[in-house]
């Protein structure tokens, strides 16, 4: 068997991998998937390595805890637009579509608040950011001319800078758990490590 990566000493096997790129490639989105035994295929195979360890530190962590994932909520919640999905990491992204992972990001940012004072320094900072658009007439809408008061932009502004800060902890947890449970085999190298011969800059 050869083995891919150690999450805290149990192996992976390099058929896991081949399964999953296999299922990528059988699927509907497989004519945008780089060619196999390209520098960008390998990339792809790096990047479903750290998705399978990814999946099964935050599986320990699940299990450890005594978690249940029946009233997670949906990805949707967690990540409600692309900004969101980018401040995570496209990794940890696509591993919050594991309800158990969803469980366990509430979990790990149960303790997360927002103060009125960071609520009411963002509004001043970007008075129009959560203004509605102004209606010009024959479905046309223009962006607002004028800031909402601080009541009424205020629990908007909460919502948004709540859910940045609970993906910063659940990433950072993430990066430190991977950090101290993880060891990648050679050719199997985080995609963004500069060591990696197919991590190349290139236009």
């Amino acid at each position: 068997m050869t083995v891919v990566a150690m999450v805290a000493g149990a192996p992976i096997a390099e058929a896991e991998v081949d399964a999953r790129e296999a299922a990528l490639r059988s699927g509907p989105r497989a004519a945008a998937l780089p060619a196999s035994g390209t520098s960008e295929g390998r990339q792809l195979r790096r990047w479903l390595t750290q998705l399978i360890v990814t999946e099964r530190v935050v599986a320990a962590e699940f299990a450890a805890r005594g978690l249940s994932a029946s009233a997670a909520p949906s990805e949707s919640e967690l990540l409600p637009d692309l900004t969101a999905r980018m401040e995570m990491g496209s990794v940890a992204a696509a591993a919050l579509a594991d309800p158990r992972a969803r469980a366990l990001f509430v979990s790990l940012t149960a303790a997360v608040h927002v103060t009125t004072e960071q609520v009411a320094g963002y509004h001043a900072r970007n008075p129009l950011r959560f203004a509605p658009p102004r209606t010009l007439g024959y479905g046309w809408r223009a962006p607002a001319a004028t800031a909402p008061p601080l009541d009424r932009a205020g629990p908007l502004i909460a919502e948004h800078l709540l859910g940045v800060a609970r993906r910063r902890v659940f990433r950072d947890w993430l990066d430190a758990r991977r950090a101290a449970l993880v060891q990648l085999a050679p050719g199997y190298e985080h995609p963004g490590d500069p060591r990696q011969p197919d991590n190349t800059h290139r236009h």
